[in-house]
């Protein structure tokens, strides 16, 4: 598989999630508390991600 989340533990102990696409990091979120969290976070993007709009600030 191309790409994927991942759920890891920063060294400050906090669960975050990254996404990675060809084994390139393309982004990480915040520091969660618990991994039910961090997977909640991972929910909400696949049920938000998909119909995002971008927005151009440049």
């Amino acid at each position: 598989m191309a790409h994927k989340f991942e759920i890891y533990k920063d060294k400050a102990g906090e669960f975050r999630v990254r996404f990675k696409y060809n084994s390139e990091t393309i982004f990480s979120t915040e520091g969660y508390s618990s991994k039910a969290s961090a997977q909640n976070a991972i929910a909400s993007i696949q049920k938000n991600g998909p119909g995002a709009p971008t927005e151009d600030n440049s």
